[in-house]
């Protein structure tokens, strides 16, 4: 199938735009791989500190085995991250059965994202993305290592994996994902529980039950959110083996692709006739790839901030207008939570990532040609694996949707385009996702009320004052103010005023998630407020109109050029649960339309 003429176009938009920096990595990656086999420029004494607990010390030390690093995002905390406890031990002994040694080289932190929303933790989130490459980068600067697995699923994790992957490059890299946890209560029946808490139609403790039912077991939440969307990233760029992405845990099958990957790890070595650096599978294609996957799945926002950050380790440049251009050509083809009512098992059971992508494939909607972990182009991503014996065999996936309520081949999609825009105008620069707003609210009008924080929404929600069409604006959110929290705490309550018949749009230099849904939200507004950006110079009762159909996000009151901007009180983040620990990174953080990065 021909390249669709988009996905052409902005292919030779990125690579002139970042045909400097990439260059300049591709040489770096080059001189790294040309250095050879890690262990052999080690001295004895060296050597003898990195092998004294290994059981496979005498290989390490005097074989050709390659040696595979394992760096884990391991902990309980996290119900995406539990079931890694147990993998190094089947790891070590499907690297043994493939001719490999294998050790931990690290562990980086993860952070749940749903214990902290609302909470002051949630201001170290998006820094905790910048904090695991700099530990993925310690634990592999021991440079040992001849291919790397990244153990990680949620909403930081992924992205800060594969920064430290891109920024050793020259290294192997094969992405294990953990799994789904399998569903429970509905997650629109969750959310209903949610909005009649927050008018006070139930209690704390119908609350906690619905919660309690909905995240019930190990394994990733499964609505449609960042972690599951990192997920889906994983297997449109070619990181993780074809179909492993949405297995549950605990599975026999969960396991075999775990070994699996292994295997892929061992034969991806600069010892074996099939070095595969991280670096080139990393490119401008396979980053085009994956926001191509982000549009058709309806996936989360969040990697609108992320994926520019982690396309700059490789030397990859994108663009805001990349993810709307590539937007208006990609249709939506899957109805997940919250774009539906489907959770991603279900999605996953009705012909999920492999039917995806043959469909946008057929539609010229994907660079086929990219190098991936399989061995194979992309298309060797329309396979779904399946056990065979203790081992796996890849058999074609799904030629036809098994539900079209859930996914839709590309000749009959849920909508035309991926429902992303960018929005410009003398408020800033900022996304939007529409994919679940009614068309009806696609552009709003109204009069602002100013916040500089969430919790002072809810209250002046509680306090009745929400009486008419609202632009609700919060600012002094951005990464250089507080480190750019998710708003996503103020959903129940937007939402509560939208289905009173109000219209009413957040607009904010903070964040949302993938788990935003109805509410018309013009997030990542850059310049932040805290630079002087033009939300500071918004009022109470300013006239603002949110056009999502013609992109724009502009304040329409004459005066609004000339005023002063607001300046911001920082002390209510300067410290707390950490956040005095991370005074350096909200001085240095780069703009959200960057990617928010500290450290590329």
């Amino acid at each position: 199938m021909t390249l669709h003429a988009t996905l052409d176009r902005v292919t030779d938009r990125i690579r002139e735009r970042s045909h400097k920096a990439r260059s300049a990595y591709l040489a770096k990656i080059a001189r790294a791989a040309q250095e050879g086999p890690a262990r052999a420029h080690l001295s004895c004494g060296n050597q003898a500190h990195a092998y004294a607990a290994m059981e496979d010390k005498a290989d390490l030390a005097t074989s050709r085995k390659p040696n595979i690093g394992i760096v884990t995002a391991y902990n309980d905390m996290l119900s995406a991250h539990q079931p890694y406890e147990r993998y190094p031990d089947i790891i070590r002994r499907a690297g043994r059965e493939a001719g490999a040694t294998v050790q931990v080289a690290g562990g980086v932190p993860a952070m749940c994202d749903g214990v902290t929303q609302g909470r002051p933790g949630m201001e170290l989130s998006l820094f905790s993305r910048d904090v695991i490459a700099l530990a993925a980068g310690v634990a592999l600067s021991h440079d040992c290592f001849d291919a790397a697995l990244y153990l990680g699923v949620c909403d930081k994790i992924v992205p800060g994996l594969i920064i430290a992957a891109g920024t050793f490059g020259h290294i192997p890299a094969v992405f294990i994902p953990a799994g789904p946890m399998p569903s429970g209560l509905p997650n629109d029946e969750k959310a209903k529980v949610r909005q009649q808490f927050a008018t006070g139609e139930v209690g704390r403790e119908a609350l906690m039950a619905a919660e309690m039912a909905s995240y019930h077991s190990a394994g990733t939440c499964t609505f449609y959110g960042t972690a599951n969307t990192n997920q889906m990233l994983m297997e449109f760029m070619g990181l993780h083996l074809p179909g492993s992405s949405f297995v549950n845990p605990g599975t026999p099958l969960r396991e075999a692709l775990t070994v699996a990957a292994v295997q892929r790890a061992a034969q991806l070595t600069n010892l074996g006739n099939e070095y595969l650096p991280a670096g080139e599978v990393l490119d401008e294609r396979a980053f085009i790839n994956g926001i191509v996957g982000l549009m058709a799945t309806g996936g989360s926002t969040n990697l609108v901030l992320h994926l520019p950050a982690m396309a700059r380790a490789s030397g990859v440049i994108l663009d805001i207008e990349d993810f709307n251009d590539l937007s208006e050509a990609v249709p939506l083809l899957a109805r997940v939570y919250p774009n539906g009512l489907a959770d991603v098992n279900h999605f996953h059971a009705a012909g999920g990532l492999g039917f995806m992508i043959r469909q946008l494939l057929e539609g010229g909607l994907l660079h086929a040609d990219v190098k991936t972990v399989n061995g194979t182009g992309l298309d060797g991503y329309i396979a779904e694996p399946k056990l065979d014996g203790t081992g796996i065999r890849w058999e074609e996936g799904a030629r036809e949707s098994l539900n079209d309520r859930i996914v839709r081949p590309i000749s009959d999609p849920f909508a035309r385009t991926g429902g992303l825009k960018q929005l410009a105008g003398n408020l800033g620069r900022g996304v939007i996702k529409i994919s679940a707003v009614a068309p009806e609210r696609h552009i709003i009008e109204a009069r602002a009320r100013v916040f500089e924080d969430q919790e002072s929404v809810k209250t002046a929600f509680k306090s009745g004052e929400f009486t008419e069409d609202t632009i609700v604006v919060v600012r002094f959110q951005g990464p250089r103010a507080n480190g750019m929290p998710e708003l996503h705490s103020l959903t129940p309550t937007l939402a509560v005023l939208q289905d009173r018949g109000l219209k009413v749009a957040l607009v904010t230099d903070g964040r949302m998630s993938g788990a935003s849904g109805k509410v018309p939200a013009a997030i990542h507004v850059a310049p932040e407020a805290a630079g002087g950006g033009p939300l500071a110079r918004l009022r109470d009762g300013d006239l603002v109109r949110l056009d999502a159909v013609a992109g724009t996000l502009d304040c329409l009151e004459p005066d609004f050029d000339a005023r002063e901007p607001a300046i911001h009180d920082a002390s209510h983040s300067a410290e707390g649960v950490g956040r005095e620990l991370f005074a350096a990174f909200r001085a240095v953080a780069g703009p959200a339309d960057q990617g928010a990065g500290v450290v590329v």
